[in-house]
């Protein structure tokens, strides 16, 4: 799946590209997990502003003077998307080639065509009226706070996870705490901060907190370098991979020596998710 590093990388591979972009045409293809909620055709004529992401969303906003002469003046209008499970978006030229049959979004420009792959049609594209009101607030409404939010602190950080009995791995997946700790990065991070997947969230202690933040950031951050992880097939909106699962520490390594005290990596299961872990360098 999509993680925040992907979505960012794909946000940062399709805003300048598409930003002033005129829409010329939309195309639909097999129903995504909602609808559009919006005549394609209203569309034609907006402008595309600057890429947003929150959380794994991403926002485009659209601009420029509606098409019907009945339409109402939305300044602050846009789509949101979701990559869902198995996702990807591409930026193709004035010609783009044929659309297969798991492409189920076109977006026409007169600076390319953006095109929304899906095999699985988990993924969604929205129209809100701002990101302010339904169906965008309702789908943001949950999010927990951005890794890079100056405003997460480790006390904050650490309060929230003494509200949370879950183990601390699943309570990172949620995203209702801090947002875009995929099952890689979550992994990861809790290596690097010497913490047991297994420990209950309320049970870390302030300082531990503190080191598990610095983790995540870092982890992040060093994904964002590489370009994301692709496990099967993700690339950016220009066909680039990312090459951060090429450094993981522990995640994909079960059984081999862990890179830090030569203990076998080991995987377990946790909320139907695979966990990999050092049981030595990690403790509860």
């Amino acid at each position: 799946m999509p993680e925040l590093p992907e979505v960012e990388v794909t946000r940062r591979s399709i805003d300048e590209p598409l930003r002033g972009a005129r829409i010329s045409a939309v195309r639909l293809g097999k129903p995504l997990r909602w609808p559009l909620g919006r005549d394609p055709q209203r569309l034609h004529g907006l402008c595309i502003g600057p890429v947003a992401r929150r959380g794994k969303y991403l926002w485009l906003p659209l601009q420029g003077a509606p098409v019907a002469d009945d339409d109402e003046h939305l300044p602050d209008q846009g789509l949101l998307l979701h990559l869902g499970m198995s996702g990807s978006l591409a930026l193709h030229g004035p010609a783009p080639p044929a659309g297969g049959p798991h492409d189920h979004f076109e977006l026409q420009t007169d600076r390319g065509t953006l095109r929304l792959t899906d095999p699985r049609r988990f993924g969604a594209v929205v129209w809100s009226a701002s990101l302010s009101v339904d169906p965008a607030a309702r789908l943001l409404a949950g999010l927990g706070a951005e890794p890079f939010d100056l405003q997460l602190t480790p006390a904050r950080f650490h309060a929230h996870l003494q509200r949370r009995r879950a183990a601390v791995k699943a309570v990172l997946l949620a995203g209702d705490v801090i947002v875009g700790a995929g099952n890689i990065y979550a992994c990861e991070a809790l290596f690097q901060a010497g913490i047991d997947p297994r420990l209950s969230a309320a049970r870390i202690s302030r300082p531990r907190a503190g080191r598990l933040l610095a983790a995540l950031r870092q982890t992040l951050a060093r994904a964002l370098d590489l370009g994301g992880s692709t496990l099967r097939d993700f690339h950016d909106a220009h066909g680039l991979s990312g090459a951060f699962q090429t450094q993981a520490a522990v995640y994909g390594r079960e059984g081999e020596a862990c890179g830090a005290c030569g203990t076998p990596v080991r995987r377990i299961v946790q909320s139907q998710r695979s966990t990999y872990f050092c049981p030595r360098c990690q403790r509860r």
